[in-house]
């Protein structure tokens, strides 16, 4: 069984589709085993508890040192022995320590078509309103490994979505969470499940 723990700050749709993946079975042999946030407040943390997932909070600010927050998530994620971590929408840049821990095994869904759009500076609206500002026609959501450097993990999967003429950034931002976002995490997710991903240095080879 696949352990999953993810990793939140706000609303959790992408951790709703991925809770529905796996209670519809589209992920197999899957489960998430911890929830954790960094906002006390986030709504992720109550489809969370209303799927029956543990959860926890552990801010920043509890620490001292980037470094010594980045090591609590490790050991809780550690101590519930999490073999896939999942960033859902997380507002908060992890360090090269954490990823000696997991390396190739923490994802996240990006919304653009990486390098497109993506980066420091690059996340929720922002990203739509600078699509939108550079009169692209073309947008779309990525699913990446994570790395300590931003955006920058190997390519799992990327869907296209169509700019439309009057979109504003809330309504692109919808859209490509309903035509992409929803879609290719949880698609993603079943394939690190079935062990169908290979990861050679900035690929990703899907097996058949």
């Amino acid at each position: 069984m696949l352990r999953i723990g993810v990793l939140v700050s706000g609303g959790g749709t992408n951790l709703q589709a991925i809770i529905d993946g796996i209670e519809s079975g589209y992920i197999p042999n899957a489960s998430i085993a911890l929830v954790i946030s960094n906002k006390k407040n986030a709504l992720a943390l109550t489809r969370a508890a209303e799927a029956n997932i543990e959860t926890c909070i552990i801010s920043r600010k509890q620490f001292d040192s980037p470094e010594a927050f980045d090591q609590a998530l490790v050991h809780s994620l550690k101590e519930a022995e999490i073999d896939l971590v999942l960033l859902a929408g997380f507002m908060a840049i992890l360090g090269p320590g954490f990823f000696s821990d997991f390396k190739n095994k923490v994802m996240n869904v990006h919304p653009a078509l990486i390098p497109a759009f993506s980066g420091p500076g690059y996340y929720g609206l922002k990203v739509h309103e600078a699509v939108l500002s550079t009169g692209c026609k073309v947008t779309g959501a990525s699913v990446h490994f994570v790395t300590p450097d931003v955006d920058a993990g190997p390519l799992i999967l990327q869907q296209a979505v169509k700019v439309k003429q009057g979109d504003d950034p809330e309504t692109l931002q919808r859209r490509v969470m309903e035509e992409a976002e929803w879609k290719i995490y949880p698609e993603a997710v079943r394939l690190f499940a079935l062990g169908l991903l290979d990861v050679c240095g900035q690929h990703v080879y899907i097996s058949d």
